[in-house]
């Protein structure tokens, strides 16, 4: 005879995962903010980059302003919905982090330190949120109550 049993969620894990989530809400929510200063500065005044000459991508800084200002908004919003754990913010931060380290990536001329940090902080949330799954919910014991009950139409009482 074989027994099937339910894996109920340890724990430990939920734990871990619970702080896993917090930890990616907390640095998106960071990097969003950040984002979000950077798009400022770039809007506001451009001579606060270094441009380069001779570079593959070469875009108006005003324009790298408003991506970046729009993609840190994206960031603090998906990050609310991560502190209530939706499932839509678990996959909706993945996606925006990954555009926040493309966006990175093709401003390192303007503003090396900055986007590397951005980087990293992005690769460290999308970690995160990979990282955790989501486990079962917990099965509800077998009932070991007889059916002796069945004729009077009440059921039986559950013990604790």
């Amino acid at each position: 005879m074989t027994a099937t049993h339910t894996a109920r969620p340890h724990p430990v894990k939920q734990a871990w995962a619970t702080g896993l989530t917090a930890f990616a809400a907390v640095m998106l929510m960071i990097a969003g903010v950040l984002d979000i200063f950077r798009g400022i500065m770039g809007i506001a005044q451009d001579d606060v980059f270094v441009t380069t000459r001779n570079y593959v991508f070469q875009y108006d800084l005003t324009g790298w302003g408003w991506i970046h200002l729009v993609l840190g908004v994206l960031a603090v919003i998906i990050s609310i919905g991560l502190f209530q754990t939706a499932m839509w913010a678990r996959v909706a931060g993945v996606a925006i982090a990954g555009l926040i380290i493309l966006a990175n990536f093709l401003s390192l001329p303007y503003y090396p330190v900055w986007a590397v940090v951005m980087i990293a902080f992005s690769g460290f949330i999308i970690w995160a949120l990979c990282v955790l799954r989501p486990e079962e919910p917990a099965a509800s014991p077998p009932s070991t109550a007889s059916s002796t009950s069945s004729t009077t139409g009440t059921a039986p009482p559950r013990n604790p």
